[in-house]
Formats: structure tokens, C-alpha cells, sequence
């Protein structure tokens, strides 16, 4: 059986859709799946051994002239109808995804107009699949492939699948290590200077190596900053997600905030905590065995605001953080590490 999953962003959401690939292929043997992503992202869907070919699109850059890149876009579209599928999953349940969807060759699943984010993607499908809403997205989507390909979501098992033998240890870098995930979008989701300065205290102390990923200068300033605390801290050169998951898979521990690179440490299978104040864990949280989620205890905590409005004192900035300190995230991931 072959089947086209169409899943083009955010990183966080990709990684969201490969347990649902790992079920399929422990339900029907000899599955196999092409995907269509974001080519920001395509070294993700390829981590999965069941995945044959990988169609990246260029959605966020074409979208700012559509005509300048309508040739880009066309052959996309050639490159998505190159096979015939079994199956086609819009995974997404957006426009943008429906549109590719629409172009290829196959029966096609997606969520019903009523479980998608935008209802008018469910014209794109020929088959719509009812799935309730409230639920994490991960759960959510392992159900759409289920009631997809006719098989039972699995009770008692839970799998990224990611092939750890095609992701080697070539990073160079002095372990043992961790890796603090600093960087996020929203400037209500950064954790502050201060309990990252905190933590690398106690993380050095302890005999680790520290090692501060960037994404843009913003951040790397900041990597700067914290890397100056201890001759153990380090900045790591601008990486590929492919190089990141290399060095996540490899850690001995890792510390983030709500972002892409966080659903990629619970997906590697390494000991992590991922801190929650304006945005909430319950739906979209990382997810794995060997990950905690930490969610703030705060009066208006989660927000889901993308600026801090608390103007009442606090001694900590966005307010609601200052019921994670770093000594209890420490303790947190020093008991996942044992």
C-alpha cells in the first residue's frame, strides 16, 4: 500500500504526524508513504524509515509573489502527481494543504469540515473523517490515518520511528552535554535570562558541557550573553534540522521552551523538559517517555498571548514564569536523566 501524506508545516507539526506513520506501519505490512512538506523541513519525514520520497514545497516564500514563482508551484504540483497512491492524507486540514492535496492522484482522506481548522478544506476531500476536537494533536492525527487506512489506533504502543542508525554522532561535540533551547517565536514564551543563567550554574557545576542553539540574530545575541556565564557554555554554529537532531539525539539532556525544536527532542527519545506559561501543553505539548512537560501555575496562565500583559509586580518577566524556577526545572530533568 501506498500512501501521500501532505503535512507542510510548522516543525512542531510535522513532528506531530509520525506516530500516525508508525501505527499505519505496524497495522498494514509493506506500507510505504511519500510526503509532501515544507522544504525548511524535509530532512524530518525522511528520519522515518517507512518513507520513500519526500516532495518539499516552498509555501511561505511563495505566497509573498505567486506569480514570480508560478513555475516553482507548477513543477510541484508535476512532482506530487508523478504516482498513484492508494490513499492520499491531508494531514493538516488547512487551504494551503488542500490545494496540494486536490492535485493528487489517489483517494482522498481529510478531516471534516467540522474538525478542521479552515471548513473549506474539506472540499478537497472525497472521503471526510469525523475526529473530535479537544484532544492533543498528536492523538488527533493517529486517529484521521486510522479511520483513513481501516485500521484501530494501538493502546499500548507509541513510536516517532525515527531511524536512529541513519543519524550518526559527527557533531564534535565534548560530551557529556546538554542543550538549552532558548529560542522560541512569541515573546511570551521566553523563559528569563535570568533562570537560564541559573541553570547553567547548575548544569556546569555538575560536570556539563552547555550548548546554546540559535535561529536568527535575536537569538543569537542572547546565546552570546548566556554563553559568557561559564567557559563550559557554548554557542553552536547556525544548523540544519538534520545537524539538530543529530546533537538532540546525543545529549544527555535537554531544557526548552514551547517550540519546534522541543516536539524534536521528545521525537529523539532524549531526556527532556519542556517549560509551558502562555501557551498550554495540553494540546499541542511535547510528547514522549522520556519527556516532561512543565506547565506554569499562574491566575492567567496560559494566555495564549503572544506579549506578557501582567502589570502587577512580579519579580520575573513574563510574570507567570516565575512559578518555574530554574532549581525545579533542574530537578525535573536531573530525575529523567537517572
Amino acid at each position: 500500500m501506498k500512501v501521500l501524506v501532505v503535512k507542510t508545516s510548522s516543525l512542531g507539526d510535522v513532528i506531530h504526524t509520525l506516530p500516525a506513520l508508525s501505527d499505519a506501519t505496524k497495522a498494514i505490512p509493506g506500507i510505504s508513504f511519500d510526503w509532501v512538506v515544507e522544504d525548511s523541513f524535509q530532512d524530518i519525514p525522511a528520519l522515518h524509515p517507512n518513507v520513500q520520497r519526500v516532495v518539499p514545497v516552498s509555501v511561505r516564500r511563495w505566497r509573498k509573489n505567486f506569480w514570480k514563482y508560478r513555475a516553482e508551484i507548477k513543477a510541484s504540483i508535476r512532482d506530487i502527481q508523478a504516482d498513484e497512491y492508494d490513499a492520499v492524507i491531508d494531514a493538516q486540514g488547512l487551504i494551503k494543504s488542500a490545494f496540494f492535496t486536490r492535485y493528487a492522484k489517489g483517494k482522498r482522506y481529510g478531516l471534516s469540515k467540522t474538525s478542521c481548522r479552515e471548513p473549506l478544506a474539506a472540499l478537497a476531500y472525497q472521503y471526510k473523517v469525523d475526529v473530535a476536537k479537544g484532544q492533543h494533536a498528536i492523538d488527533r492525527v493517529r486517529q484521521l490515518f486510522a479511520k483513513s487506512l481501516g485500521y484501530d489506533v494501538p493502546s499500548n504502543f507509541f513510536s516517532y520511528g525515527l531511524n536512529k542508525a541513519s543519524i550518526s554522532d559527527s557533531s564534535g561535540l565534548e560530551a557529556p552535554y546538554l542543550v538549552f533551547l532558548h529560542g522560541t517565536t512569541w515573546e511570551s514564551k521566553h523563559w528569563p535570562n535570568e533562570y537560564w543563567q541559573t541553570l547553567i550554574s547548575l548544569a556546569t557545576a555538575k560536570g556539563f558541557n552547555i550548548y546554546l542553539p540559535w535561529g536568527n540574530e535575536f537569538e543569537k545575541t542572547r546565546a552570546d550573553e548566556l554563553s559568557r556565564l561559564s567557559e563550559k557554555a557554548y554557542v553552536l554554529k547556525r544548523s540544519s534540522v538534520k545537524q539538530l537532531a543529530e546533537i538532540l539525539m546525543n545529549a544527555s539532556g535537554v531544557v526548552g521552551v514551547d517550540s519546534g525544536l522541543a516536539h524534536l527532542t521528545a521525537a529523539c527519545e532524549t531526556p527532556s523538559v519542556t517549560i509551558y506559561g502562555s501557551t498550554s501543553a495540553d494540546l499541542t505539548g511535547t510528547m514522549g517517555e522520556k519527556n516532561a512537560c512543565l506547565q506554569t501555575n499562574f491566575a492567567c496562565s496560559p494566555c495564549l498571548k503572544k506579549v506578557c500583559c501582567y502589570n502587577q509586580q512580579t519579580t520575573v518577566t513574563p510574570a507567570c514564569y516565575q512559578t518555574l524556577p530554574a532549581d525545579l526545572v533542574w530537578q525535573n530533568l536531573v530525575e529523567l536523566m537517572v
